[in-house]
């Protein structure tokens, strides 16, 4: 399965899909890392408003891929999150750690432009 990423104003939008099983969460995460290589994008956004249930493997790749983003210079935002999947999150002990994150697509865009101007200044 291939996930699309757009570009939008240097900054990559990703939607993670419901139906994604281990292997296409790797060749994700690769493609993600990939095309923020090749952009040089300055942000990164991680839609999971699909996801109703995120298991353990799922939750590290959403987090390697936000710190390996940020590996290569881009700020992210995880946004869509529902109150199912951080319940379950918090009961599994995983944390998505420096992952800001924001309700929605809009908070998302507007977090992220925040955060990259307050980087540049």
């Amino acid at each position: 399965m291939k996930v699309a990423i757009l570009k939008l104003r240097g900054i990559l939008l990703t939607s993670i899909p419901i139906d994604m099983n281990d292997e296409d969460a790797m060749a994700f995460q690769a493609d993600v890392l990939r095309m923020l290589s090749d952009t040089e994008a300055t942000g990164l956004v991680i839609d999971i408003t699909a996801m109703n249930v995120v298991d353990s493997y799922m939750a590290r790749v959403i987090n390697d891929t936000a710190v390996q983003a940020g590996m290569l210079g881009a700020q992210v935002v995880l946004c869509g999150m529902q109150p199912d999947v951080a319940l379950t999150l918090i009961e599994m002990g995983r944390e998505l750690i420096g992952v800001e994150t924001a309700l929605n697509l809009d908070q998302a865009f507007n977090r992220l432009e925040t955060m990259i101007e307050e980087r540049e200044a």
